[in-house]
């Protein structure tokens, strides 16, 4: 029996295109995000919290797909009472950036490149683990790698950011600290 016309062409185009979306998932997948402070899974130490200094923590990156134009932060605890709460936007933070430094000043401006939003406190900039007695939360810290830079706005929110990246992510990447008290 012979193989019809359309099976010779769904063969090629599978033969072309397979190496292209493994590198494209290899690159999607080498994206990173790490803390010199917190190992994946490990307690966030108090000093990064609200019963310490309440100052945000140094963060690495690495692995940032080509073409990447900026890049977004999201940090939330989907452990708090009311829901997801959001303890720090960042965006449109320069895509040849390695990470962000600890103690980034809460304001729009970020020194070092891009831009805060409005975190679940009310506040611009970063707010740290803050929960009630009682168990232990999980902090999600969720880079993303996009294809281009977001319009600025000081009023830029988790749930605003996330609409303004549908469609745009080239890669994300995630750990998790913890918190309890």
């Amino acid at each position: 029996m012979k193989p019809s016309l359309s099976c010779g062409i769904l063969l090629v185009t599978a033969v072309l295109i397979a190496p292209l979306l493994a590198a494209s998932s290899a690159a999607a997948a080498s994206l990173t995000i790490t803390s010199p402070a917190i190992r994946d899974g490990g307690r966030i130490p108090i000093t990064f919290t609200c019963h310490g200094s309440d100052k945000s923590p140094p963060l690495a990156w690495s692995g940032i797909p080509q073409g990447t134009r900026s890049l977004a932060l999201i940090v939330q605890d989907p452990d708090a009472p009311d829901g997801v709460f959001i303890h720090w936007v960042a965006f449109n933070i320069p895509a040849n950036s390695k990470g962000l430094d600890s103690g980034i000043p809460d304001r729009t401006e970020i020194p070092s490149g891009g831009m805060q939003g409005k975190n679940s406190f009310g506040r611009t900039g970063y707010g740290g683990p803050c929960p009630p007695s009682g168990r232990v939360h999980h902090y999600h810290f969720r880079l993303f790698a996009l294809d281009e830079t977001l319009p600025a706005g000081s009023d830029m929110t988790a749930d605003k950011l996330q609409e303004l990246m549908n469609g745009h992510v080239k890669a994300e990447a995630e750990f998790v600290g913890i918190f309890g008290r």
